[in-house]
């Protein structure tokens, strides 16, 4: 099973949302059998676009964030049970965005990852490696040490494992060649795919390369940026990867 999925950042409105929301209802999912899609809108969406998907649609539905208390003083957080209520099924944590300009050190992910899991939800945990890293050629030691750390006294078998090299993502990343990420994912296929559900790449992903990505050993799916954004460009993808399927 691949898990194809895309996190809409801090874009879109109600009617947006659930305007995309709709047509991912209205799409022929037989295009992408043998694909586990998954969407993750603003949490201000979350509730419309639980209620547009309903329980048979086969989309799972995530969080970009949660804290890691149930409760209390946490001004302008959401909890688990929170996102959980309003119809999310799993938690992005570990983005090196919220690493970088929120403060989530390793032990924060960690803390994060071991509530999702204790509240039945599953965490898709991002780890990656900034520029210089990947220049230095330290990426393995970099990633696992983000992944080790944020699974410690985890069960590991609900969390979907998202590789974003830092210097991929975003709308001024890099497009990463193979031979970029073939170690990495050596590394990653080694070390976790008996363990967790899946191990994807996220990074400039879109719909002229999303093939060949899945095609790099130990890739398992796709988390999709602003190739995604729209219902259009994420139906495209979901297709492809629906087609990898059928020819594998």
């Amino acid at each position: 099973m691949l898990w194809v999925g895309t996190s809409w950042k801090m874009n879109g409105t109600l009617a947006s949302a659930r305007d995309y929301a709709e047509k991912l209802v209205g799409a022929d999912a037989s295009q992408w059998s043998g694909v586990q899609p998954f969407i993750i809108p603003p949490a201000t969406a979350l509730s419309e676009v639980r209620r547009v998907l309903g329980e048979d649609s086969g989309i799972l539905l995530g969080a970009q964030n949660a804290h890691w208390e149930d409760s209390g003083a946490w001004t302008g957080e959401l909890s688990v049970p929170q996102v959980a209520d309003a119809g999310a099924e799993l938690v992005e944590v570990g983005h090196s965005e919220r690493r970088q300009y929120f403060g989530d050190t390793d032990e924060v992910v960690n803390r994060k990852v071991r509530s999702i899991v204790a509240h039945g939800l599953r965490p898709v945990l991002c780890v990656g490696e900034p520029g210089e890293v990947f220049e230095e050629g330290r990426t393995v030691e970099f990633i696992t040490g983000q992944a080790d750390s944020a699974l410690e006294g985890v069960d590991p078998s609900g969390v979907v494992l998202a590789y974003e090299p830092i210097w991929a993502i975003g709308e001024h990343g890099r497009e990463p060649r193979r031979d970029d990420l073939v170690r990495a994912f050596d590394a990653l296929h080694d070390r976790y795919a008996d363990h967790v559900t899946a191990v994807i790449y996220g990074g400039s992903v879109n719909r002229g390369n999303a093939s060949g990505l899945l095609e790099i050993p130990g890739v398992e799916g796709l988390f999709v940026g602003r190739a995604a954004w729209s219902a259009e460009g994420y139906l495209e993808i979901l297709a492809i990867a629906g087609e990898w399927v059928r020819r594998h």
